[in-house]
């Protein structure tokens, strides 16, 4: 995607460009057949980017969500997605749309994680999100890494904590369900309508950028809604699905912003859970945990 916003790009010209990524997203989510609701809103969204009497970083930098959310036509969603693209200059919710998802220019946003630790993360650790590295951060695989030691460890999650609040996020929690996200019931049906329709043929499909040398048109993408909330699911296509041959059993569900959340869905091998399926992506999930 050429719509690449840092810090450089003068904030005059934001509004315009997060505008027509808004539009592109609408035309994406139209073809995919989802929600009319959800695609109509993103037109919205961009139509009040475009009228907007200063740049939407600008706000976001000066209040923060809530000044985003107060915005006509800008609910969370479309301020987690701001939020996205101010901080990291990529909004990587469209990123995975396009089959463009680079994990690894997302960690290097993190303090601390230069462009070798990160494709080691994502390589090593399977680490797509900053989700997965603050799972990564307490359930001790981070800290098994060469060079990782406690401070190192402990700095990593005080940038995420930082990170991760600003857009919404819960952390680590002892709570079953997170703010704002699908219960693991929600999650588990998401897998189960998503694996259901890929198999029927009924889904349309991307090209994934990574492990699709040919450029084929085969990875199916389902958008639905859960609990008044739209997700995006898809098979993983992470180095360690196609090391482990397990790119048409590991299912990704994505939450509809930034912040809200991100899930995979797996079939568990081992242990009392074995042969169903069960859900790895937040610290909160313990009973989920034989996934990791």
């Amino acid at each position: 995607m050429n719509d690449r916003m840092p810090d450089a790009l003068a904030p005059e010209r934001f509004n315009a460009s997060l505008a027509r990524q808004f539009l592109r997203a609408a035309d994406i989510l139209e073809v995919q057949h989802a929600d009319r609701h959800r695609v109509r809103a993103y037109r919205h969204a961009a139509d009040a980017l475009r009228h907007l009497p200063e740049p939407a970083c600008t706000i976001y930098r000066r209040g923060g969500i809530p000044g985003l959310i107060a915005l006509p036509a800008i609910g969370r969603s479309f301020a987690l997605a701001i939020a996205d693209v101010t901080e990291t200059g990529r909004w990587h919710w469209l990123d995975r749309l396009l089959g463009q998802a680079d994990p690894e220019r997302l960690l290097v946003t993190i303090a601390g994680v230069g462009p070798g630790l990160a494709s080691r993360l994502h390589h090593e650790l399977g680490v797509e999100s900053l989700e997965d590295l603050e799972v990564a951060a307490y359930d001790g695989r981070l800290g098994e890494m060469p060079g990782f030691g406690e401070k190192r460890v402990q700095s990593v999650r005080d940038s995420l904590a930082g990170r991760l609040a600003r857009h919404g996020s819960v952390g680590p929690s002892t709570d079953e369900v997170p703010a704002d996200g699908p219960s693991r019931a929600e999650r588990l049906g998401i897998d189960e309508e998503y694996r259901r329709e890929a198999a029927a043929g009924r889904l349309p499909t991307i090209v994934p950028n990574r492990f699709n040398p040919n450029r084929d048109r085969h990875l199916p993408v389902l958008h639905t809604i859960r609990g008044g909330h739209h997700y995006t699911a898809m098979y993983s296509n992470t180095p360690l699905a196609h090391q482990l041959g397990q790119t048409t059993d590991w299912v990704v569900i994505y939450a509809d912003a930034p912040g809200h959340g991100q899930w995979t869905v797996l079939t568990e091998w081992h242990g009392v859970l074995s042969g169903q399926r069960v859900v790895r992506g937040l610290v909160s999930d313990r009973t989920d945990q034989h996934a990791n």
